[in-house]
């Protein structure tokens, strides 16, 4: 996958004290989500399928949202 081909988008909570939190989100032609390092955008990414990303994102929620 050629990095400069995927649409990215920050995420809305990178930052951070120091800013140092930053992760870019994109969009490929090929239904694939890819994931990098704003910071390091040409230290390689990670790439999801639709379902991966998903349980993935679902997974993250369960771990970073407080339980009631």
């Amino acid at each position: 996958m050629d990095p400069v081909n995927v649409l990215w988008r920050k995420s809305s909570y990178s930052g951070g004290a120091n800013n140092d939190n930053c992760v870019e989100v994109g969009l490929t032609g090929a239904a694939i989500i890819a994931v990098r390092d704003s910071k390091a955008p040409h230290s390689g990414l990670l790439a999801f399928d639709h379902q991966a990303w998903s349980a993935f994102t679902a997974a993250a929620g369960a771990f970073l949202m407080p339980r009631r």
